[in-house]
């Protein structure tokens, strides 16, 4: 938990680009803390390892499948992932292993790094570690992602949310 109890619990998803995997995560993650009464006590936000897309919107296809489930993905906008987001963030979670190499190897020491986690590794029986990149796919893989995304976010939000609560 964060070192000020007053201070809401910060996670920061991070994918290749920003503009598929982890916006999706920040936005699902987001509404199951407002869903519990604790969103207030939670920041959820997301960036890339890349900076390839920083300033742009989401995919569209991202949009669509937030969409498509009542999420709102608009005001998202890319951003590259900073030295100083280990510093703003309680949590850094990965949504591959890719992504968690890159992390640790910009982990400047092990407080740093001690914050990195898969997302699928909060789901006990995950059938990989993995959440697939769907940019390359149409939008049934968005539709599938989104699916693996929220199963995860919400077994991530019941590890915390006993800590967020007392920390509340």
């Amino acid at each position: 938990m964060t070192a000020n109890p007053d201070a809401p619990f910060r996670v920061v998803f991070v994918c290749s680009g920003n503009i598929c995997r982890s916006p999706m995560a920040e936005v699902v993650f987001r509404r199951i803390a407002n869903a519990t009464g604790l969103g207030s006590h939670v920041v959820s936000s997301s960036a890339g390892t890349g900076d390839w897309h920083v300033g742009e919107r989401a995919d569209h296809r991202t949009l669509a499948a937030l969409d498509r489930l009542g999420y709102d993905g608009s005001a998202h906008r890319a951003r590259q992932f900073q030295y100083s987001d280990f510093e703003r963030n309680d949590l850094v979670v990965a949504l591959d292993r890719s992504h968690e190499r890159v992390l640790r190897g910009w982990a400047r020491d092990d407080d740093d790094a001690d914050k990195i986690a898969l997302l699928q590794s909060f789901l006990p029986d995950a059938e990989t570690l993995d959440v697939p990149d769907p940019y390359y796919a149409g939008p049934p893989m968005f539709d599938e992602v989104l699916g693996m995304i929220e199963r995860a976010s919400r077994a991530l939000f019941r590890q915390l949310e006993p800590a967020i609560r007392s920390a509340s």
